[in-house]
């Protein structure tokens, strides 16, 4: 059990054209975000759809298929590890981000 300790799996659609940055070293990093929907019937028998967000980040060779195949509203899906990280904005203010970093894509829609 100790391969799954902290693995992420999600199919969604792209909400965002994807961030692509080149870095010095000539290694690629890509930052996109993706919705997953999920629909239920609430305790009144009534349809309810909850969209979720989830920030999604991926180095080199990940970031370059990212790149060259995948736009906003693509549906994709992604596997990685979920992180958690902070930093202090321009302001001074500490914010966090959670975020899933990928190991693998699949491209699903055309």
């Amino acid at each position: 059990m100790s391969a799954i300790r902290n693995k992420v799996q999600l199919i969604g659609n792209v909400g965002n054209e994807p961030e692509i940055k080149t870095l010095e070293s000539g290694r690629k990093l890509a930052h996109l975000t993706i919705a997953t929907n999920e629909i239920y019937r609430n305790d009144k028998g009534e349809k309810v759809e909850q969209t979720e967000w989830h920030r999604i980040t991926a180095w080199g060779k990940t970031a370059e298929i990212i790149e060259k195949y995948v736009v906003k509203g693509k549906e994709i899906a992604v596997e990685g590890k979920l992180t958690h990280r902070s930093y202090d904005d321009k302001n001074g203010e500490k914010r966090y981000i959670t975020e899933v970093v990928v190991n693998e894509i699949l491209l699903l829609s055309k």
